[in-house]
């Protein structure tokens, strides 16, 4: 019961992700699918999580492609 909203806690923890060797940069971040059902989310907050990684300048997202994992 964190007052920090829900998509901003999922960036948080996709943020640590690359630290922890997966996926590095330049690979490709799991489908919204896959982080759904990994971390029992709406697809909003999947969705919500991922545009803030990119205004953060940690992920870019090509279309039809994917969201890759930016170089340091």
């Amino acid at each position: 019961m964190s007052p920090t909203p829900l998509y901003v806690q999922l960036a948080d923890l996709l943020t640590k992700r690359p630290q922890d060797g997966e996926p590095a940069a330049g690979q490709l971040l799991p489908s919204e699918t896959q982080l759904r059902q990994e971390y029992g989310v709406a697809r909003g907050t999947v969705r919500s999580a991922v545009a803030l990684l990119r205004e953060r300048g940690l992920v870019v997202t090509l279309p039809q492609r994917g969201t890759y994992v930016r170089e340091a």
